[in-house]
C-alpha cells in the first residue's frame, strides 16, 4: 500500500459506494457520475493493494478487507464530525426509520428522548405498512416482525407484540374493518368478511372510531391498553402474536448516530411496553 497516493476524496467516495451498495445510488449522493466513481474505486484498490469490492449485477458488495476499511473510516469520520459539529439542525445526522402505524404512534410520544437533549440527530419516520428495503438504504432502521434473514442486515429482538379487540364500554360490539395488507387486517377480513360497522383504509382511523364509541377495533395491546377510554373486549389473538425486531444494515449499525438511535428506540419501547403491562387492567 502506497499511502502517499491515496486521496481523501477517494476515501469519501468509497464510503458512499460502500454504504449505498452500488455506483448509481452513490453517484446521486455525491454528484459524481457512476463511471467516475467506478474509476476512482479501481484506483483506490490499486493504491491500497486491496480488493475492496465484489462487483456483480446487483451492485458493489464489500469484501472482508472492504468491510474492515469501512469500519476504520467510520471511526475516523465520527471523530471528524464531532470536532467540526455545529449546533444547527442542518448539521445533525438524519436517521430514516420505517415503522408501522402503531409503532410510529408509540414512538412519536417520546420524540424528545429519541432525538436527544439537546437534540443530536434528526429523525424521519416513514410510517408504512409495507416492508422497505434496508439493504438498499430506503431507510436506515426498520421494525420487522421476524429475524432478518439477509446476512447484510443486523437485528435486535424486542418485546412480543399481541393483538386484542378494544372498544368503549358503551360501544356496539361490531367490528371496524381495516382494508390493508397487514396480518391483522387479513385476519379480520377472514374472520368477519363484510360484516363490519365501517371500513377504513388507514389503521389509525379504526382507533379514532373506537375512541368515538362506534365499534370494536383490533389493536396491538401496547396501543389499546394505553387508551383510558377503551377496554379489552376479548382475549388476545394467538395467530397475530409475534416478536418485534429492530433491524439495520451491518455496515451502518456501528455508526455513532445510528447506534445512539438504536439504543434509544430499544429503551423507549422497553419502557412503554413495561408501562402498558403494569397499568393494564386485564
Amino acid at each position: 500500500m502506497n499511502g502517499t497516493n491515496i486521496k481523501w476524496d477517494d476515501l469519501q467516495f468509497f464510503l458512499a459506494v460502500a454504504r449505498s451498495g452500488g455506483l448509481s445510488p452513490a453517484a446521486r449522493a455525491t454528484g459524481s457520475s457512476p463511471a467516475t466513481l467506478g474509476r476512482r474505486m479501481r484506483t483506490l484498490e490499486h493504491d491500497m493493494g486491496r480488493e475492496l469490492f465484489i462487483r456483480h449485477d446487483r451492485g458493489y458488495e464489500l469484501t472482508t478487507e472492504g468491510r474492515t476499511l469501512l469500519s476504520e473510516l467510520t471511526d475516523v469520520e465520527a471523530r471528524i464530525v464531532r470536532l467540526t459539529a455545529k449546533t444547527d439542525d442542518a448539521t445533525r445526522p438524519l436517521v430514516k426509520i420505517s415503522a408501522g402505524t402503531w409503532t410510529a404512534l408509540l414512538l412519536l410520544n417520546s420524540l424528545d428522548t429519541l432525538t436527544g437533549t439537546p437534540a443530536d440527530i434528526r429523525l424521519r419516520f416513514v410510517s408504512a405498512e409495507e416492508v422497505l428495503d434496508i439493504s438498499r438504504r430506503e431507510v436506515v432502521i426498520g421494525f420487522r416482525n421476524r429475524r432478518p434473514s439477509d446476512e447484510r442486515l443486523a437485528g435486535r429482538k424486542l418485546s412480543r407484540v399481541e393483538f386484542a379487540p378494544y372498544a368503549r364500554a358503551d360501544a356496539p360490539r361490531k367490528w371496524i374493518k381495516v382494508l390493508a395488507d397487514t396480518p391483522s387486517a387479513r385476519w379480520l377480513d377472514k374472520t368477519i368478511g363484510k360484516d363490519a360497522v365501517c371500513e377504513v383504509t388507514s389503521p389509525r382511523n379504526c382507533l379514532d372510531l373506537a375512541l368515538a364509541g362506534r365499534g370494536l377495533a383490533l389493536l396491538p395491546t401496547f396501543i389499546g391498553d394505553a387508551q383510558p377510554e377503551l377496554e379489552r373486549a376479548g382475549a388476545t389473538i394467538p395467530e397475530l402474536t409475534h416478536d418485534q425486531w429492530l433491524v439495520t444494515h451491518q455496515d451502518d449499525r456501528h455508526l455513532p448516530h445510528v447506534r445512539r438511535t438504536l439504543d434509544r428506540l430499544a429503551d423507549v419501547l422497553a419502557g412503554q411496553y413495561h408501562h402498558v403491562k403494569r397499568d393494564s387492567a386485564v
